[in-house]
């Protein structure tokens, strides 16, 4: 009898449910059993606003170490949270269907960010959010926030805060979408590269897992979040930096090409630099690469090294 596949996950509600619904896909189309290991992060134990915890791979180094050392064969983690950079013996073997990759609003009495009073006290752990937020210049008071959904949603309830902003994909995985109050234009709000999507690693040895685990791999959601991510690496952002990001794959008139549109704002939100551009599906990378340096050439990288606003309790 084949032995369960062993997928190492972060230990929170989303996390597991992220990796119970990759597990599913295995059981479906691979036909194999599988099992949860539970693993703590860093980002889990650590209370310190991410942006001042050495950024990239605090939700991920422990699995992957766990990967490494064969405590498990498969990592699931929520894309966004992965570095740029390749990990020394890890492969990413597939990238499903990727969720809706919006911004989500959680407000009181069912409100909106526009039908909020000025003056109204949100909540957000993400630098991007909070830069995009002041952009739309509505007078609210824009504060950090860490913990998992349940805890941010539990501080609209008791009226801590008056909304709290958040990635809708983290809702609907949780069965929780309805408690959206709006889901946030990326005209408005782009969001964070990769958002929404699932990364899929094993060891890059297991050649024989990696073929498998490749057949759960969505194209048009690899090649989307492939260019975010390349727009990421370019400008050398890490989640302490306002980028937001997103790519999708479109009918052109002579097939399928993609579109990416990235933005990068000052702490404050008072300045930006915006740009889109489109390329071939199969050169992904080559696009994000070579949109995020043109909003080099326009000034992206001094806002980026802005003074970071002050992160407040």
């Amino acid at each position: 009898m084949t032995a369960a596949l062993r997928i190492g996950t972060r230990r929170s509600a989303l996390a597991t449910t992220q990796s119970g619904h990759v597990a599913d896909l295995i059981r479906e189309r691979l036909g194999r059993e599988v099992e949860l290991v539970e693993i703590t992060t860093e980002g889990d134990v650590n209370s310190a606003p991410l942006a001042t915890m050495g950024g990239a791979g605090v939700f991920v180094g422990a699995v992957r170490d766990a990967l490494l050392r064969g405590d498990v064969d498969v990592a699931v983690h929520s894309l966004k949270d992965l570095p740029t950079q390749p990990a020394a013996g890890i492969a990413l073997a597939a990238v499903p269907t990727r969720e809706d990759p919006r911004d989500a609003v959680v407000g009181r009495d069912g409100l909106t960010l526009g039908e909020l009073p000025s003056g109204s006290r949100v909540g957000t752990g993400s630098p991007r959010r909070a830069a995009q937020l002041e952009a739309l210049g509505l007078g609210l008071d824009i504060h950090d926030i860490r913990g998992n959904v349940d805890t941010r949603l539990g501080k609209v309830a008791t009226g801590e805060y008056d909304a709290v902003v958040l990635a809708l994909a983290g809702l609907v995985r949780l069965g929780r979408a309805d408690e959206a109050t709006e889901v946030m234009d990326p005209l408005q709000m782009l969001p964070a590269p990769g958002q929404g999507a699932l990364a899929i690693e094993c060891r890059s040895d297991d050649t024989e897992l990696l073929g498998r685990l490749a057949e759960l791999e969505d194209p048009a959601s690899r090649a989307a979040v492939s260019a975010e991510r390349a727009v990421l690496a370019t400008l050398e952002a890490g989640c302490s930096a306002p980028l937001g990001a997103l790519a999708e794959v479109v009918e052109g008139e002579d097939g399928d090409e993609l579109w990416i549109r990235a933005v990068v704002l000052s702490p404050d939100g008072g300045l930006s630099v915006r740009m889109s551009m489109t390329g071939a599906v199969d050169d992904a990378a080559g696009t994000g690469t070579r949109l995020a340096s043109e909003m080099l050439a326009d000034g992206a990288a001094d806002l980026m090294h802005a003074p970071v606003r002050k992160q407040q309790a």
